[in-house]
């Protein structure tokens, strides 16, 4: 309907418009103030590590909700135009070569600001893949780049440390969120508000990270129907000599 379309454009303009008033470099800033504010994962002092930062409304974000105490690192495989206060690198956070550099990012940073242990208080991944127009196809590419965003994420965080990451939803979700769930004691689903409508996107928002996760599920065995159980008994066993 043209009032629904209305709506959504003049909604997409106010954040527009109050990213480019308060010097937000992105209308994204707004969701993860959102999600922040709904969730609290970056609280002041903290160590955040942003993925997929560019243009870099997030870090921006980031560096006022933790403060000058915090540290925010920040990459992404696009350039990014420096920030004061934010660490900066270039690079492909699907090679093991990128996030090698990045471990060394965090140390560096994390001995700079007294917390020589290494340890994060937040990872976010805004990161997505290349959209091809084959859904099925971005679906299963966002999926994959939130493993390789928790695999990093349990390489660095502290215990009850938080994560955030964007996915597209439709087929393996499930079983992501569930992986989630091994490694922190809560996990919800969350879509702000600055995200369009019509958009599939939604945020995975996980606190009280677990240095050892939870045992996988067993799959569930199906039930036996009462002629399965007869055809087993009339069936020659094998012999094993």
């Amino acid at each position: 309907m043209a009032i629904t379309r209305w709506y959504k454009e003049k909604k997409r303009e106010h954040f527009y418009n109050e990213a480019k008033r308060l010097g937000y470099r992105a209308r994204s800033a707004f969701k993860l103030i959102q999600i922040n504010e709904k969730f609290g994962i970056i609280k002041k002092g903290d160590v955040v590590v942003d993925l997929g930062c560019s243009p870099g409304g997030w870090c921006q974000v980031a560096l006022e909700l933790t403060g000058g105490e915090g540290v925010v690192v920040g990459v992404d495989l696009l350039p990014t135009e420096p920030i004061s206060g934010v660490r900066l690198m270039r690079g492909d956070m699907t090679t093991d070569e990128t996030v090698e550099r990045l471990l060394e990012v965090v140390n560096e940073k994390s001995v700079q600001a007294a917390r020589p242990d290494l340890l994060v208080d937040c990872v976010l991944s805004d990161m997505s893949p290349d959209i091809s127009g084959h859904y099925t196809t971005d679906q299963a590419r966002s999926i994959w780049l939130c493993y390789r965003a928790l695999e990093f994420a349990r390489k660095v965080l502290r215990e009850e440390g938080g994560f955030a990451c964007k996915v597209f939803e439709g087929e393996d979700f499930i079983e992501f969120r569930s992986e989630l769930k091994r490694w922190f004691r809560h996990v919800r689903p969350f879509s702000p508000p600055a995200s369009r409508k019509s958009s599939s996107e939604i945020y995975l928002v996980a606190k009280g990270f677990r240095a050892v996760p939870l045992p996988k599920a067993e799959p569930k065995r199906a039930a036996k129907s009462e002629n399965e159980d007869e055809e087993e008994e009339a069936a020659p066993r094998e012999r094993f000599l």
